[in-house]
């Protein structure tokens, strides 16, 4: 039993790509990632954390890792990304598109530059990370591209208006993808995380009104740890998903079922 499992999430040996994954969520998914036998390539517009992260992996975990600069709303930047995973490791078998930023702005105070700014940190960088990585992996007939969605993606969350409708943007392309590209080979699915809040979240949006209505509609009455978007990690990016795409996973505490 115990081969059994551990041959149908097998992911040794397997090359991934995170973007965005200096940050707080996506950085736990690489952790994750390089736990279960994968070789990282960690990617941030942050070269700092980048480098940070993937040294953290060979250090503490003695896993292979990289840490690359990538500017995710940029193809060609995108572009060498690509290139140092195939001169690194030879290739990418799957790819988290993490990047990504937030804005509290009223709606009616929200500038043009804000809106594309954020637009173009989580719908731009995930249709480039999609074509970029997508083309590599359909030429090799394999791979698994993970996208983060987000409880806001629909219904939209107050407070977070561009976020919300880039997220929804984020989840379309996830199901768009999964029709195009079902007979050949690559997968493309969404993980919907509910309320895992960083300290910037905290600042910018959870005041204790808020923070009493999450937790009110969330059925487990709690927030998520960051660890806890591992297993959906893995088992989207292995072959227990095979017949899997076009897909919305949510890791929620329950938060997307819930209604009075």
């Amino acid at each position: 039993m115990t081969s059994f499992i551990e041959n149908l999430f097998d992911l040794k040996g397997r090359v991934a790509a995170v973007t965005g994954g200096g940050g707080y969520l996506c950085s736990e998914m690489a952790r994750g990632l390089a736990k279960a036998g994968c070789k990282l390539v960690v990617m941030d517009l942050r070269d700092e954390k980048a480098q940070a992260v993937a040294e953290e992996i060979r250090n503490d975990y003695g896993g292979e890792a990289i840490g690359v600069q990538v500017d995710a709303s940029d193809k060609q930047s995108f572009k060498a990304g690509l290139a140092a995973t195939i001169d690194a490791y030879g290739g990418a078998d799957i790819l988290i598109n993490g990047a990504g930023i937030n804005a509290p702005t009223p709606f009616l105070d929200i500038e043009l530059d804000e809106f594309h700014a954020v637009m173009n940190s989580q719908v731009t960088s995930t249709f480039l990370g999609c074509q970029v990585f997508g083309e590599h992996m359909l030429a090799r007939g394999k791979g698994s591209i993970i996208n983060v969605s987000s409880a806001s993606a629909g219904p939209p969350l107050s407070k977070a208006f561009t976020y919300s409708v880039a997220k929804a943007g984020i989840l379309n392309l996830t199901q768009n993808l999964g029709r195009e590209w079902g007979t050949q080979g690559v997968r493309v699915n969404a993980i919907r995380p509910g309320f895992f809040p960083t300290e910037w979240n905290r600042k910018n949006f959870i005041t204790k009104e808020r923070e009493a209505a999450i937790l009110g509609h969330t059925p487990m009455a709690r927030y998520g740890e960051v660890d806890e978007l591992v297993g959906a990690i893995i088992y989207l990016a292995s072959d227990a998903a095979s017949f899997v795409t076009g897909s919305e996973l949510a890791v929620d505490g329950g938060y997307a079922c819930m209604t009075i």
